[in-house]
């Protein structure tokens, strides 16, 4: 009588570990569906964020190219701005590879001021030529530079906010042990 008494004493016991494990189980599947969707995001906001730089790294190249004779005591200028052009281009490249590197992203954002002080300086000493700024080729180039700025602004602060959500999101006990477990590690700032 008294086993039959202690293994109904047992029976509940185990039925609330079982509660507990799907507890448990439960709330894992859904950190990890939430970070995963969060890592996703990011992603996805990386493309529109390379989406906005296109125009503008299209109209680099041409503008430079119409600007070096009428600029020529420039030269320097327009060689700077190319540069950190092509540097903020090779930056977006290889975070476009990795677009969750916190390391890469650092290196993006400074080759991305170092183009925000070259262009403008270009833009201050443009200011100074009228007759060029209203040329038909340099205007629309012009334009495009000028216009993406705002978009890209609003791309680059769109994933910066996921980012801070998704470092958040690690950040907090326990769900960082299943970041930890899963590799997961804070994504860098644009």
């Amino acid at each position: 009588m008294q086993a039959v008494s202690d293994a109904l004493a047992a029976v509940p016991l185990l039925w609330w570990l079982l509660a507990l494990g799907a507890v448990l189980l439960f709330w894992f599947v859904g950190a990890v569906k939430r970070l995963r969707a969060l890592r996703a995001e990011l992603l996805t906001l990386w493309q529109r964020l390379a989406e906005a730089l296109q125009p503008r790294d299209a109209a680099v190249e041409p503008l430079v190219a119409l600007l070096r004779g009428p600029m020529a005591a420039e030269q320097g200028a327009l060689d700077a701005f190319l540069g950190a052009a092509a540097q903020a281009r090779q930056g977006a490249a290889a975070l476009g590879a990795r677009p969750l590197d916190a390391t890469l992203a650092r290196q993006w954002a400074a080759a991305e001021a170092q183009l925000a002080g070259a262009a403008t300086r270009l833009l201050a000493l443009l200011e100074a030529l009228p007759e060029l700024r209203a040329d038909e080729a340099v205007a629309p180039l012009l334009a495009g530079l000028k216009d993406a700025q705002p978009k890209l602004a609003y791309a680059r602060q769109r994933f910066n906010e996921a980012a801070e959500a998704h470092d958040a999101a690690i950040a907090l006990f326990p769900t960082t042990l299943v970041a930890r477990a899963l590799g997961m590690a804070p994504v860098g700032r644009v």
